[in-house]
């Protein structure tokens, strides 16, 4: 039997900058909602287009895995902590599911080439790759039954 997990946000990595907390249903209704609500805070709707972009691309790809995999066999809830700081905007995932294949992120590699035939190309796969791509001092850790992952969007 699991123990409970008593998630808390990830500690902020870093001073100063406004921060945007938010806990939501690790389910697909609600991470569209809570991207959403998280993309309306007047500092990052008033991100450049591309920022904005690059941000709702990040966020969705991290808390649709989350959904998907770390709560593959439940119901579950994440915790999102985004600072918006000079260099970027960082960015704190927490969640109580599954934790990371072998403890460690999936390396992103693609397993395509620019010749590989359409009907030949995997549904997926290419998430991390995106993230991983996009991304700045990623970072992951497992303790106490709490997945924690960190990162920066440059901007």
């Amino acid at each position: 039997m699991r123990r409970p997990c008593l998630m808390s946000p990830a500690p902020d990595q870093g001073s100063g900058g406004l921060t945007i907390r938010l806990a939501l249903a690790a389910n697909p209704g609600s991470v569209r909602a809570g991207l959403a609500q998280l993309l309306d805070v007047p500092a990052l709707a008033d991100l450049s287009e591309d920022h904005r972009a690059t941000v709702e691309l990040v966020l969705a790809e991290v808390l649709n895995n989350i959904a998907e995999h770390a709560y593959a066999a439940g119901a579950g809830a994440t915790s999102v902590t985004l600072r918006l700081i000079s260099t970027g905007l960082s960015c704190q995932f927490s969640d109580c599911g599954l934790p990371m294949p072998g403890g460690r992120l999936p390396d992103g590699k693609l397993s395509v080439t620019p010749v590989t035939p359409t009907a030949d190309l995997p549904e997926g796969g290419f998430g991390w790759h995106l993230i991983r791509s996009l991304t700045q001092d990623l970072h992951y850790t497992r303790a106490d039954g709490q997945n924690r992952l960190a990162f920066l969007i440059p901007g």
